[in-house]
């Protein structure tokens, strides 16, 4: 009967056991913990080889270091348990096409059919799956057409976007007019992104255009309307930064980079060094040498080695 007892305990601490590692390795996931998380759950899936979620999770985990292999393995697996699972078709499809952008071009030809099926099986699984979607219109405008590329499929899935999120729709047929160099049409469906959603991201979207295509005066614009919107100290810096490098309304950028610089936290992303370069660049670009020298020699007091802020002295001592 001792020795009965015993085994039933042993048996419920290990059930206990195997039980908490997961739930420790959930928990730590979802707070991003990845390193944390990850021997909880490779100890679950030792006793539980064919437990979907933490096989998911060690996938996504090798995923956000770049470590595709062991994620294709992870959802490899996953795929050929539960065929109909469209997210899993996703995942897969998707870290065979970011595998086959860090090889050579002959050898990623070998993974494409396998990235078109897996990608177009999880919007065909889920007709509402945007991820899967937006994918393969990435894809199809990507790929040479001797490959498989081509615009009209991209469209396609453009235009399903467009049905599942109308604003989605808009920004990936904005992507796809980018990519074949039609910027006023990227300018059309980009600006209708906007009317339609007006989330910060529509808005980025139509400043990264006129910054790739040389309008400095329009994205000055569209950021302005952006930071009307969203009060975001990051725009500050953004406005500044093109006044500075576009030598456009010098003034102007000064009142920006200040206001960056007086309600800075380190959430806002740019380091003070940048937008006390920036300023730099604003005085002598209205050839105030005395306070170009201040603020270049303040950009580089904490980064001695700061190669942009260097270059830009050499410019300004030679003025």
């Amino acid at each position: 009967m001792k020795y009965t007892l015993t085994t039933f305990f042993v048996c419920i601490c290990t059930v206990i056991f195997a039980q908490s590692s997961f739930e420790i390795g959930e928990s730590l996931y979802k707070k991003e913990q990845y390193s944390k998380a990850k021997p909880y759950l490779e100890a679950y899936l030792k006793d539980n080889p064919k437990h979907n979620q933490t096989r998911e999770y060690l996938g996504d985990i090798a995923g956000s270091k770049k470590d595709w292999d062991v994620a294709i393995s992870y959802y490899e697996q996953l795929v050929e348990d539960s065929p109909n699972t469209a997210q899993y078709h996703f995942k897969y499809g998707g870290s065979l096409g970011l595998k086959s952008l860090e090889i050579s071009k002959f050898k990623a030809v070998f993974y494409l059919d396998d990235i078109k099926f897996h990608l177009s099986k999880a919007a065909e699984l889920d007709p509402k799956h945007i991820e899967a979607r937006w994918a393969l219109v990435e894809l199809y405008i990507q790929l040479p057409g001797i490959v498989g590329g081509s615009e009209e499929k991209a469209l396609r899935y453009a235009n399903e976007l467009q049905n599942i999120s109308p604003v989605d729709g808009q920004l990936s047929k904005g992507y796809i007019a980018e990519y074949n160099d039609r910027p006023k049409d990227a300018e059309q469906f980009y600006r209708k992104a906007i009317e339609i959603g007006g989330s910060k991201h529509t808005y980025d979207k139509l400043t990264q255009l006129y910054e790739s295509n040389s309008q400095p005066k329009k994205a000055l614009e569209n950021l302005e309307d952006t930071l009307k919107k969203f009060d975001r100290n990051q725009l500050n810096y953004q406005i500044g930064k093109i006044c500075a490098q576009y030598n456009l309304e010098s003034n102007r950028g000064l009142v920006y980079i200040d206001r960056y610089i007086n309600g800075y936290s380190i959430k806002d992303g740019a380091p003070l060094d940048w937008a006390y370069y920036r300023k730099a660049q604003i005085y002598k670009n209205l050839g105030d040498k005395e306070n170009a020298v201040a603020w270049i020699n303040k950009a580089l007091k904490n980064t001695p080695d700061f190669k942009e802020a260097l270059a830009e002295k050499e410019e300004i001592l030679a003025m």
